[in-house]
């Protein structure tokens, strides 16, 4: 019975069937026969909150992201602790999340590079508020350690991309085989505290390198 779920709750509900019938079969194959099915809704409920299957998609893709975010500025901020296990904290928590929810990890990871040029850019724009929210962690640490340098947005989005590519390294999204996610702690704490103790970072070349890379 879809009559006691909210609007809200509906949604979720189908999301989620997209989420289960993409670890299933892949989202190329998956149909709206199989969202309603695992949501258990009709096709004329899914067609009253979506589109299409790309609109659907696109829901899953931002409540995931905004999931995630939520968490890493949760754990990392705040600010009054050392820059390093703020930057653990936040990290740790990212990669539990994503650990804790392996049928949108797919979606998250694979399916949407694939989904179309509207999926794309959203691609985007959610890389970059994640860049955005590693810029705002580094400057919540710059207030207690002066000392680190700046985190540039562009930086910041080289970061963002590493980490998702360590993540392809070591796992198969589409089985789940593999080391888990949070194996990588170690190796994405690394990474981050590469950058921000590298002292040519925040030299003017490298200022003046990637605002130019920018325009």
């Amino acid at each position: 019975m879809t009559s006691t779920r909210t609007a809200e709750e509906l949604r979720q509900d189908l999301t989620g069937g997209l989420a289960e019938a993409i670890a299933g079969k892949g989202y190329a194959a998956t149909t709206i026969a199989d969202i309603v099915m695992h949501a258990r809704v009709s096709k004329r409920t899914f067609y009253e909150h979506f589109a299409d299957k790309e609109a659907c998609l696109m829901a899953l893709y931002a409540q995931g992201c905004e999931q995630l975010l939520a968490v890493v500025r949760s754990a990392a901020g705040g600010g009054g602790r050392p820059w390093k296990e703020m930057i653990n904290n936040g990290v740790t928590a990212y990669l539990n999340a994503l650990e804790s929810m392996p049928a949108v990890t797919r979606t998250l990871l694979v399916e949407i590079q694939a989904a179309g040029p509207k999926a794309f850019r959203l691609r985007q724009q959610t890389q970059r508020r994640f860049a955005d929210a590693l810029v705002e962690v580094v400057e919540e640490a710059r207030a207690a350690d002066p000392a680190i340098p700046p985190l540039s947005p562009l930086l910041a989005i080289a970061l963002v991309g590493g980490v998702h590519e360590m993540m392809l390294q070591v796992s198969d999204p589409y089985t789940g085989a593999g080391p888990s996610f949070t194996s990588l702690t170690p190796a994405v704490d690394e990474l981050v505290y590469a950058i921000l103790t590298n002292p040519w970072s925040a030299s003017d070349g490298m200022i003046g390198r990637t605002e130019g890379l920018q325009d």
